[in-house]
């Protein structure tokens, strides 16, 4: 089984960051695999050093001949074509040797995925989704991320801080679906503690004017995006997720894989990985009364709140694992070149 993959996506973000993980997982694995990105060396560089064999393309717009031909082209010698979002899916064709899949992990318009023999999605939820937009359903298979736990020291607290009291951590793209307002309207209701935010995006003027307005600015620490989340993780007290709009929520992932407490809303996707009180703390969307008083109370545990991190670090290991998901990925690969 020869693979192809074929990602057009932005410089960062969770889809294009997992992309990465799972590319090199599979040239780990020995999967014979090529993948298509847009021009950026940092990201070639990245799989080139793992052994990923990389083109590009420019996967540009309306009128963007070149991307269409190239990915037909690079087809020729795949037996099947992965693609990863909207834009990518969009220059994608089958071909009777060439099987066509799509990775979706959002909520996404199917008018580009109508060419896909198969659908996959990172969460359950968005598989029932899709069957119910109409795919057949034995065509959309569910296969979920992983993150695997690094060995990684803290962060010098001076570095993060020169407050004393908790840290607290977001991590995400300042977007309104991620719902960083809500975590600074909680934090006047959290005594001492210091809310690092590690991200950029649309947001980031409205949030910053919100934290003063608040009287809370300078308990708020604007990181800039973040290439050590890990190392961020293991020098905070716990991660908050307070997001609106949530399918998967692989930070909430990235946060058991580094024993970090989590607290998060229960939109579907956090909502579908934590057990409440068990292996994290949900709240209700848009409630920073609620998410200022779970976050106290997960702080008043101490040593204890961190069965809450172990408990979602076993979650981990046992349904979210590089070894379980690549093997699920092989097996579904199998299956479609058989069906083929």
């Amino acid at each position: 089984m020869r693979l192809l993959q074929a990602m057009a996506g932005a410089k960062h973000g969770g889809a294009e960051a997992f992309f990465e993980r799972l590319a090199i997982a599979f040239a780990e694995d020995g999967v014979p695999q090529r993948v298509v990105i847009r021009p950026d060396a940092a990201r070639e560089a990245r799989l080139g050093a793992s052994g990923v064999t990389v083109s590009t393309l420019p996967f540009g717009g309306f009128f963007d001949l070149t991307t269409g031909r190239g990915l037909a082209r690079l087809a020729q010698d795949a037996d099947l074509l992965l693609t990863w979002m909207n834009r990518a899916t969009r220059f994608a064709h089958p071909t009777p040797r060439t099987r066509l899949v799509a990775r979706l992990g959002g909520y996404y318009d199917l008018k580009y995925y109508r060419r896909c023999e198969y659908l996959v999605a990172n969460t359950e939820d968005i598989c029932r989704w899709l069957r119910a937009q109409g795919f057949p359903a034995d065509r959309v298979t569910y296969l979920p991320n992983f993150v695997e736990p690094q060995a990684v020291a803290p962060l010098s607290r001076a570095s993060l801080t020169d407050r004393d009291g908790p840290l607290l951590l977001m991590l995400g793209r300042l977007h309104a679906n991620k719902a960083f307002d809500v975590a600074l309207a909680a934090l006047p209701d959290i005594p001492d503690a210091t809310l690092l935010i590690a991200g950029i995006g649309p947001q980031q003027e409205k949030l910053l004017a919100q934290a003063k307005q608040l009287g809370v600015a300078d308990r708020v620490r604007f990181l800039g995006w973040r290439d050590d989340g890990a190392a961020l993780l293991a020098s905070v007290d716990a991660l908050l997720v307070p997001s609106r709009h949530e399918p998967l929520g692989n930070v909430v992932l990235e946060g058991w894989a580094q024993r970090c407490p989590v607290i998060a809303a229960s939109s579907a996707g956090p909502a579908s990985l934590i057990e409440d009180g068990v292996s994290g703390r949900l709240v209700p969307v848009d409630d920073a009364a609620a998410l200022a008083h779970a976050v106290q109370e997960t702080l008043a545990l101490g040593d204890r709140g961190l069965g809450l991190a172990e408990a979602g670090f076993a979650a981990l290991q046992q349904n979210f694992s590089k070894a379980a998901v690549v093997a699920r990925y092989r097996a579904f690969f199998e299956q479609v070149c058989r069906s083929a």
